[in-house]
């Protein structure tokens, strides 16, 4: 077994003065997340969209270490007004950023619509990512070894762009468009590498998978199938946030990760265990599908990357 199979949070390198950008950072695997990076002695925002619930993941956290350098800031990834804002005071404040975790999702809720029209699970997990990693790409390149980890689930394997019908007007199914929006977390994670290294840009673009994790994304689940069979069924066969953040984490902090990798855990199916490297499913790691999505999403965000050659 390897060394990054034997990986534990224990490892994570010192963090001091790394400031981080964790999005869902009050409950599972985010505050999993903030917590371990904290301990290290990084500073991390907390970009959540219920500051209450942000605040008391704080107060949870410096209860346990008192000295954590922790502080919440609103953001609605769903509403892409609300990512401009959130990007605009981060900008303000910070020259620079070193980490972004683009960790927050919403799991196979009846159809609804963002702020902008778009499908809810489309707009909050992959087009709020795709905007706030844009905007704040510049200040990440002026960072310490800076990162961008994105991320996705097992399930973007099973997944599909649904091009002609992204809001799903003419036929919506929850878990399908889930798998969407964790199919072009894929994608795009995929394809940031590509444009980041083809400008020699200093930014690494990773991707992660928590495997089988007990988080509030399965059991806050709207009533149905999904919340019994996530949320009740087979949540004792989950692990717990702090081992389904370990992919994320190594992904994010340790210096032997490289641009373009896919961590997830190395056990059965990639449901539980250690981080390693990870297979990317072809359709997701098809450059001509990456430059779709990525026109498609700069149309849809009016965002557009500082990666001109």
């Amino acid at each position: 077994m390897t060394q990054q199979q034997r990986w534990t949070a224990e490892q994570i390198p010192d963090q001091t003065e790394r400031v981080f950008v964790v999005t869902g950072a009050n409950s599972g695997l985010g505050l999993a997340t903030t917590r371990a990076v904290s301990r290290r002695g990084g500073h991390v925002i907390l970009a959540v969209r219920d500051e209450e619930k942000g605040r008391r993941a704080v107060a949870e956290i410096t209860a346990e270490q008192p000295g954590a350098d922790l502080e919440v800031r609103p953001l609605d990834l769903a509403d892409l007004d609300s990512v401009r804002a959130f990007a605009e005071r981060v900008r303000a404040d910070y020259p620079r950023l070193d980490v972004l975790v683009n960790n927050a999702g919403v799991m196979a809720p009846p159809r609804r619509l963002s702020a902008q029209g778009h499908e809810l699970q489309f707009a909050c997990n992959h087009l709020g990512h795709f905007a706030l990693t844009g905007l704040l790409l510049d200040r990440l390149a002026d960072g310490d070894d800076p990162r961008v980890v994105t991320v996705t689930s097992t399930n973007h394997r099973q997944g599909r762009l649904f091009f002609d019908d992204l809001a799903g007007e003419r036929t919506y199914a929850p878990m399908a468009f889930y798998n969407q929006s964790k199919f072009a977390n894929a994608v795009f994670g995929r394809e940031l590498h590509r444009r980041l290294t083809g400008v020699g840009s200093p930014v690494r673009s990773l991707l992660a998978h928590p495997g089988y994790t007990a988080t509030n994304l399965q059991t806050s689940a709207p009533v149905g199938m999904v919340r019994m069979l996530f949320g009740r069924v087979l949540i004792p066969l989950a692990q717990s946030p702090d081992r389904g953040a370990l992919p994320q984490l190594y992904a994010a902090t340790d210096p032997g990760a490289r641009g373009g990798e896919f961590i997830g855990p190395n056990g059965p199916a990639e449901l539980r265990g250690g981080p390693t490297r990870v297979r990317l499913s072809p359709a997701a790691a098809d450059a001509g599908t990456g430059r779709r999505l990525w026109e498609l999403s700069e149309r849809l965000t009016d965002v557009r990357f500082p990666l001109r050659p």
